[in-house]
């Protein structure tokens, strides 16, 4: 009986997760503007889409934000862990208690914090500020999925190479890098993930003309309910949950298995 209860609660909040997304997609294809009612299924929302010039600028500002914000948060994320993995000083584990602060801070707190650096600093907010932020606050994530990755290598085969006659360098670009690929490409992933879909750090770094595709989002939104963004927000949940769903797949242990 129990068993059964806790079942029908698990469904129901999956339900309840997925349902509001499945009314968003279906308003994406309905002929209806208010989404009241169902009319008829169409495509006239996606094509109007394209002639949305605000839209497909803020679309090339967030691919360009989410871009360089990943690379450099995967890079400085698996430096950092391959610091933090390969070496156990005193302050390790203070720090790695340290990566959890901004993952559990409020993104208010955060975008607030950061608006008044970059103030401090004398940074004129737009486009380096955005990026500057989504690198620093995606950096804790990358680093731990890293870290995951590392803990998981079988070390044996580095020390074989070495062995071997290869040096330290060698070593690290044939071994350890293919080895890490796998949690490098998800860190990586998961970081354009959180990049492209964030709202409310870019709203406190963002200046005037640096608009990225959750902003405007946003702005229509205050303006009226368009059919237009139910359809821009279809295809933002299909394309987060294909990153997401790679992302595991690459993090799953039969893959990291495989490449190692």
């Amino acid at each position: 009986m129990t068993r059964r209860i806790v079942a029908v609660l698990a469904i129901l909040g999956y339900v309840s997760l997925h349902l509001p997304l499945l009314l968003l997609m279906l308003g994406s294809v309905n002929v209806s503007r208010s989404g009241a009612r169902w009319d008829g299924f169409t495509l006239e929302w996606y094509r109007r889409l394209l002639h949305r010039h605000d839209l497909l600028v803020a679309l090339r500002t967030s691919l360009i934000v989410g871009v360089v914000a990943t690379i450099v948060a995967t890079g400085l994320g698996t430096l950092a862990a391959l610091a933090l993995g390969r070496n156990r000083w005193r302050i390790t584990r203070a720090v790695e208690a340290l990566l959890l602060v901004p993952i559990v801070t409020p993104e208010v707190i955060a975008g607030i914090s950061l608006l008044i650096l970059f103030s401090a600093v004398g940074m004129h907010l737009g486009l380096l500020t955005v990026i500057i932020a989504h690198a620093t606050f995606c950096l804790p994530f990358t680093i731990l999925v890293v870290m995951a990755r590392l803990r998981g290598m079988d070390r044996s085969l580095e020390d074989a190479a070495l062995a071997l006659g290869a040096d330290e360098f060698t070593t690290f670009r044939r071994v350890t890098v293919p080895l890490l690929m796998p949690g490098i490409i998800a860190a990586a992933l998961l970081a354009f993930t959180l990049s492209f879909d964030d709202f409310i750090i870019t709203f406190f770094t963002a200046g005037p003309g640096t608009s990225t595709l959750p902003l405007v989002i946003y702005g229509m939104v205050r303006r009226t309910v368009e059919p237009t963004v139910n359809a821009l927000s279809a295809l933002l949940v299909i394309g987060t949950t294909v990153l997401l769903l790679v992302a595991q797949h690459w993090m799953t242990p039969e893959r990291v298995g495989t490449n190692a």
